[in-house]
C-alpha cells in the first residue's frame, strides 16, 4: 500500500454534488492499494501513521503525533499513486489491486484507524470521480509504502 500523506488546515471532497465531507487541521490521506497488498499491511500503515510526528509542538518543532494533537483524518482512494510511467507517456497501472482487493483493504483500513483514533474518518467513494480541495499546512507532504517498510 502506498499513502500520500498531507498535512491540512483543512480539507474537502465533493463526490457527485453531494454536500462536502470536510476535515479541520489534521492529514489528509491518498490511499493506494497495491496487488498483492494484505490487512498486514493496513495496519502498518495505520500504525505507523497513528505515531508519525509531524505536527509542531509549543517550540515549532515536528514532535508531536497526530494522536497527541487529537488531528482529524480523511482518507481518499487513489489508485493512480501505483502508475509506471517507465515506459511511454501514458501511465500505467498494472501494479494496482483489482478493485475488489482494493475495496476490502481501503474499507479496512478506514476501519482501523477510526478503532484508533476513537473518531468517524471522512472519506471519498471508492471508485467515484471526486474533487479534493486542501490547504497544505507547512507545507508537509510524505510517501509511505508498506513494501518498503518506509
Amino acid at each position: 500500500m502506498r499513502v500520500v500523506v498531507q498535512r491540512v488546515s483543512r480539507a474537502e471532497v465533493r463526490i457527485n454534488g453531494e454536500e462536502p465531507r470536510c476535515i479541520g487541521p489534521g492529514l489528509l490521506l491518498l490511499l493506494g492499494v497495491e496487488s498483492g497488498d494484505t490487512e498486514e499491511d493496513a495496519g502498518w500503515l495505520v500504525d505507523k501513521l497513528l505515531k508519525l510526528r509531524i505536527f509542531d509542538d509549543a517550540d515549532g518543532i515536528t514532535n508531536l503525533s497526530m494522536t497527541d494533537v487529537a488531528a482529524e483524518v480523511m482518507v481518499i482512494s487513489q489508485f493512480t499513486l501505483l502508475a509506471s510511467t517507465k515506459k511511454g507517456t501514458r501511465p500505467s497501472y498494472h501494479r494496482a489491486a483489482k478493485p475488489e482487493l482494493a475495496r476490502e483493504l481501503y474499507g479496512s483500513f478506514v476501519r482501523q484507524m477510526e478503532n484508533e483514533t476513537g473518531r468517524d474518518v471522512p472519506t471519498g467513494t471508492f471508485g467515484a470521480h471526486m474533487d479534493v480541495e486542501l490547504v497544505n499546512d507547512g507545507p508537509v507532504t510524505l510517501l509511505l509504502d508498506s513494501k518498503n517498510r518506509e
